[in-house]
């Protein structure tokens, strides 16, 4: 056989071969593509205004027709017009602060503690056996159980308040990252202990952004029951010394049978829990999935 026919099977097999690492390099690539802004817009911005302009059209439609009596279902401009005398008076943004200033303070001080609580129970087989079923069943207990107890221990201040914020919201944080760590692949840590990594160095770099996903749920969850918990507890707890936070104003409205003004706490309520979603959790979230390949995305 001359030179000419061994070369050309040689030459067909690096060819092929070039031809795979191609293909393999392909899949691994993530083809970022410019989405114009309407686009973006009629994607993401559309669908809950129309959803938001349909709840108003059936809202009004229902006070037009008397469905009920008008103090008990206001039309969306007595409701409006709540708001505005709010922001005449100049009470809005002191009353959505206050609550929010606990809420953010009161999950970053149950993040602190959650985390380490949940990587002992997720870690160590005697606490989780002790600890676990407990950590269970605070999760699934009213976080207004809690206020009255509250009350008593600590008074009607602001320790209260977070007390019952750490109570709702420590369980889900530390069964969220238990969760997330039970889900994490044993060849991961069998790597992070080949390389060194044990101990508290492994729990930072292996244990944490393995379980990253269910720990992020477990936040999400955990910043609910916050927000909720510490409504319950404003709506419950009432001092001069503890301000006037959304759950006070919400109560202040239903002992003067203001239905605008009730309805118009239980709406700021929701856009405060929606907007930190929004701002914070889905851009989160977006961003471990992309990191992990689970999530293309277009620019």
């Amino acid at each position: 056989m001359s030179s000419t026919d061994t070369a050309a099977p040689v030459k067909d097999i690096a060819d092929d071969t070039a031809s795979v690492e191609a293909g393999l390099d392909a899949l691994d690539s993530v083809v970022l593509q410019h989405t114009p802004l309407a686009v973006t817009l009629r994607r993401k911005a559309l669908p809950p205004v129309i959803a938001i302009a349909l709840v108003l059209a059936v809202w009004q439609a229902a006070f037009s027709l008397q469905l009920t009596d008008a103090y008990k279902l206001p039309s969306p401009g007595m409701v409006w017009h709540a708001l505005t005398d709010l922001w005449y008076q100049g009470t809005l943004f002191s009353v959505i602060w206050t609550s929010l200033w606990r809420g953010l303070s009161g999950f970053a001080a149950a993040v602190v503690i959650g985390t380490p609580i949940g990587l002992l129970v997720a870690r160590v087989r005697p606490v989780r056996a002790a600890i676990g079923p407990i950590l269970s069943g605070l999760q699934s207990l009213p976080s207004v159980a809690w206020v009255p107890a509250a009350v008593i221990w600590l008074g009607v201040n602001n320790s209260s308040m977070y007390a019952v914020i750490l109570l709702g919201a420590v369980p889900s944080i530390a069964n969220g990252l238990v969760a997330g760590v039970d889900q994490v692949p044993p060849l991961f840590l069998r790597a992070g202990r080949t390389m060194g990594a044990t101990g508290l160095a492994g729990a930072r770099h292996v244990l944490l952004p393995a379980a990253l996903p269910g720990y992020l749920a477990g936040l999400k969850q955990g910043w609910a029951f916050s927000w909720r918990s510490l409504m319950a507890a404003e709506l419950i707890a009432a001092s001069p010394d503890l301000g006037v936070g959304l759950g006070r104003y919400l109560e202040n409205q239903r002992e003067f049978a203001d239905m605008s003004g009730v309805l118009l706490g239980i709406i700021l309520i929701l856009i405060v829990g929606v907007a930190i979603d929004l701002l914070f959790f889905s851009p989160l979230e977006r961003r471990v999935l992309r990191n992990r390949g689970l999530l293309v995305t277009t620019r």
